[in-house]
Formats: C-alpha cells, sequence, structure tokens
C-alpha cells in the first residue's frame, strides 16, 4: 500500500515553498530525493499502523518548524489521494492558491530585513499559473517555477578532443541525439550523445584555417561551414565528403554562415569586409543582385522563420536588415540600428514567439559589451525596438546565446547564453526581479557556442579551449513535459 507514502509525500510538495526561497533547484532535488527515498519504503512492505504513526509525526515536525498550513484529513480519499505524487498534485490550483496566501501573509509577518526575498518567493510561485490569455492550459500547468524548470543534474558527456576553441555547437533539427562542433583546429565533428556512451562519429577536413560558423540543413542532410581561408563549404554528412567550395568573391575570411530557411538551395555567407553574399550552392555561383553590405566585418547572420527578412550584425556595434526575395534571391536593404558604436555583434538569434505571454517577434542578440539584448521586431522591414538587456561578462570572444526551444504552459520564457566568466546562464524574458534563473559552472574558459536539443533534455556547450559539455537537464520520471515546439 503506498498510498500513505504518497500522502507524505504531498505533504513535503506543500511545505515546499519554504524550504530554502533562495535555492530553488535544493527544492527539487529534495523533492526527487524523497520521492526516491519513500517509494523504496514502500516496496519494504512496513506496518500500515506504523505508516500512519510516522505520517503523523511527519506533519507535526513540519507544522511546528514552517507553522499551520494544511489541514490534514483522515479520509483517504480526500485530496491527498487525489495528489498522488507531486506530478499528480501539480493540477491542483486550489492548493496554489493557498500557497500563494500563505506566503503573502508570511511576507506581512515579517516585512522587515526579509521582504526582497519573500517576493522573489511570491514572483516566482506566481508564475506557476499561466495568465489569462492562456487560462484554457491551466489545467495543464506545471507545478515547478521556471527555475526548477531548467535545473540541471549534472554532466552527460564531455567532449575534449578539439584542439582549439569550439566557435560553435549546435544540435541537428528536431534531433536530441546528433551535435555537431565547429573549432579554429580547422575541422567540424559531429558527435552522437544519445543512447549513452556518447562517441565522435566522424571529422570533417577541408579546410585550410580556422572554422567560425556553420549550419544544418533543414533535413541534415547536409552542413555549411564558413572559414578564416576565406571559403565556404558544403559538406554530405552521411559520408563526410565535401560537395562544393566556394571562394568568398573579395578573398576575404568569413565569420558567418546560414541557409535559407525555405530554400536550402540558397545560403548566405558574409566576410570581413562587410560583404553579405547570396549563393546558390547548385552552382556554386552568387545570385543577381543577392548582395549586402554593412559598415564593419559580418560577425553573425539569422533569418525570421519565413525566410524573407535577414539580419546582420557587425564589429562595429550595427545591425542591417535586409528584404530578401523568395523568387530571385535579391537582398534589399531595410533599417539599420546601431547597438552600441564600436561593440561587436557577435550572435542574432530569431523566435516568431516565445510564449503565450510573449508573442512579438523578437530578435536575442550578443553585444560585446557585457549585455545581452532582447529586441522586438516592429516592422515588416525589420525594425526592431529594445524590449531589455541582460547583464554577462562579455567584451572580446565570439559569445552566442539562444532562445530555449519549447513554449512551456507557466508564465515566463527563456534564454540561454554563453558567458566570458565561463558560465552559462539561464534568463526569464519576462521576469522584472531578478531574471537570472539558473548559472551552470564547469568549464575553465569563456562559454562560446550553447544549444538545446529540440526537447530540451540535453544543453551543449562550448568553450574557448575545445572542450564541448553536454548538460542533462532535470526531469521527472514517468511525466510528460507539458510543452509546444514553437
Amino acid at each position: 500500500m503506498t498510498t500513505m507514502w504518497q500522502q507524505v509525500l504531498a505533504i513535503d510538495a506543500k511545505y515546499n515553498t519554504y524550504r530554502t526561497p533562495n535555492n530553488p533547484q535544493f527544492r527539487t532535488l529534495y523533492i526527487r530525493r524523497r520521492s526516491q527515498l519513500l517509494r523504496e519504503s514502500a516496496k519494504a512492505g512496513f506496518d500500515p499502523q506504523l505508516r500512519k504513526q510516522y505520517l503523523k509525526q511527519r506533519m507535526q515536525l513540519l507544522t511546528d518548524k514552517y507553522g499551520a498550513s494544511i489541514s490534514l484529513s483522515d479520509q483517504s480519499g480526500s485530496l491527498w489521494s487525489r495528489s498522488a505524487s507531486v506530478r499528480g498534485s501539480r493540477t491542483n490550483l486550489d492548493m496554489l492558491d493557498d500557497s500563494l496566501s500563505e506566503i503573502r501573509t508570511h511576507r506581512r509577518q515579517h516585512s522587515r530585513g526579509s521582504s526582497s526575498k519573500l517576493d522573489l518567493m511570491v514572483e516566482d510561485q506566481a508564475r506557476l499559473v499561466p495568465t489569462r490569455e492562456a487560462g484554457a492550459s491551466k489545467a495543464m500547468a506545471g507545478g515547478t517555477s521556471l527555475s526548477e524548470n531548467y535545473a540541471f543534474t549534472g554532466m552527460h558527456h564531455i567532449f575534449d578532443h578539439h584542439q582549439r576553441a569550439v566557435t560553435a555547437v549546435k544540435f541537428a533539427n528536431d534531433d536530441k541525439s546528433r551535435i555537431a562542433c565547429s573549432s579554429l583546429d580547422k575541422t567540424i565533428s559531429i558527435c552522437q550523445v544519445l543512447p549513452s556512451p556518447a562517441t565522435v562519429v566522424c571529422v570533417l577536413k577541408g579546410h585550410t584555417k580556422g572554422i567560425t560558423d556553420f549550419s544544418w540543413s533543414l533535413s541534415n542532410d547536409l552542413i555549411l561551414s564558413c572559414s578564416l581561408d576565406a571559403t565556404a563549404r558544403l559538406w554530405v554528412v552521411s559520408s563526410g565528403a565535401c560537395a562544393r567550395t566556394v571562394t568568398d568573391p573579395q578573398r576575404a575570411p568569413l565569420h558567418a554562415c546560414c541557409f535559407q530557411p525555405l530554400n536550402n538551395n540558397m545560403v548566405v555567407t558574409g566576410n570581413t569586409r562587410g560583404l553579405i553574399q547570396v549563393l546558390n550552392v547548385s552552382t556554386g555561383k552568387p545570385t543577381k543582385g543577392g548582395q549586402g553590405k554593412l559598415t564593419g566585418q559580418v560577425l553573425c547572420l539569422a533569418f525570421n522563420d519565413s525566410g524573407t527578412l535577414l539580419w546582420g550584425g557587425d564589429d562595429k556595434g550595427v545591425i542591417s536588415s535586409f528584404q530578401y526575395d523568395m523568387a530571385t534571391g535579391k537582398l534589399t536593404k531595410g533599417k539599420r540600428l546601431v547597438v552600441c558604436e564600436g561593440s561587436p555583434i557577435t550572435c542574432i538569434s530569431f523566435r516568431a514567439w516565445v510564449s503565450r505571454e510573449a508573442r512579438d517577434p523578437l530578435l536575442l542578440i550578443n553585444c560585446a559589451v557585457n549585455q545581452l539584448c532582447l529586441y522586438k521586431i516592429t516592422s515588416s522591414d525589420g525594425e526592431v525596438s529594445l524590449k531589455k538587456t541582460f547583464s554577462i561578462k562579455h567584451r572580446k570572444e565570439t559569445i552566442r546565446s539562444s532562445f530555449c526551444p519549447l513554449m512551456s504552459f507557466r508564465e515566463g520564457a527563456c534564454v540561454v547564453t554563453g558567458s566570458e566568466d565561463m558560465s552559462v546562464y539561464f534568463f526569464d524574458i519576462e521576469r522584472k526581479l531578478k531574471p537570472c534563473v539558473n548559472k551552470l559552472q564547469g568549464h575553465s574558459a569563456p562559454v562560446m557556442g550553447v544549444s538545446f536539443n529540440y526537447d530540451e533534455s540535453l544543453l551543449a556547450t562550448s568553450d574557448a579551449e575545445g572542450l564541448v559539455i553536454v548538460w542533462k537537464r532535470q526531469q521527472d520520471e514517468g511525466a510528460p513535459i507539458l510543452v509546444e515546439q514553437t
């Protein structure tokens, strides 16, 4: 009979709000460990009366420590039998409302000296239920805060086969098991991270200088790379062979490249002389009118999902937009924005909408002025306006960031970024107070690349010394993640 242990776990979950309010990861680990111990104890088959006695003693201990919070009923068919586990109690909105009321009462009673901590607790717990705009999904709202949702159990695998900085790491599209890594050691490696043990499948060799960027094709059968050797190469993933090499028309080093999202026969490159070039990979030739010009070295490129808008960032701190003609591949210059004069733009990411509460199309931008910037797209020609900034350590390296790929039924939305302080940061773009919801430490050099797989079960990060770490996100065993892919 496991019902009594489930009741004990429900009580622990109820009081979890008060447990180490400034360390949500510990709260999650505590409940998971309690669940494991209780399941093991249930298998031992203790006397039912002993179980009931333990339940009462546990309730008394929690009441003495945290104050009266629950009136426990002896009826086995009550709330506790319905809340058979932490996951089962997540959909009980009444319990959530009670928790919020208790926190606010506690805040009023202890307002002096601890108001900021309790404000953060209230804000964190309030995010458990979606806003009225997502009312239809309230029944599926998760019971963990956003910070708990991005807790990690540790390192899934570490790759150290690259000899120099890994400039970018990316999971294949809609594939949670394959990553590719580009390096200044002139190679690209394709790695299989699931199932364990993780392995290096193949290494793509051909560039004569360091590789600065790469991109997977939509079907993951091709990889496009660009290099300081002034060439872009198209690789066949299945064989590891180079299908085509295209030399930059100005023979200038290339720092950025990407596929046109709806026509992978077209690719775009950006060089150190400010030239953006649209290329037909079948012919290896540039398209007519498919050129754009930035004020400085092109360091990053990003399309919108429909492929009609292209943004480029340069080393002068400027972002420029271009309208892309789907029929001809022609680029028409749009808007220009100075983010911070003289501070390089090292990464641009586009997202049509991030969550049910953040429905505007957004650009996520790394600027080497110690900032990660979020911009709202305001016009059809790519004009943007600043929405929010986040502080990170970033002055010299090519630091990259990414939107977290899933949209959950809770409030808030996360982005992840590398940093020169050797850490990986997660920011909630909707949180006003202390937006950093997690920080991963494990690298011994500036973290340059970050990439989630499509279901967010694994995160890959790369650094300036050639190390790639694959992190495993913590998930409740046996429970589906109630999310939608954007």
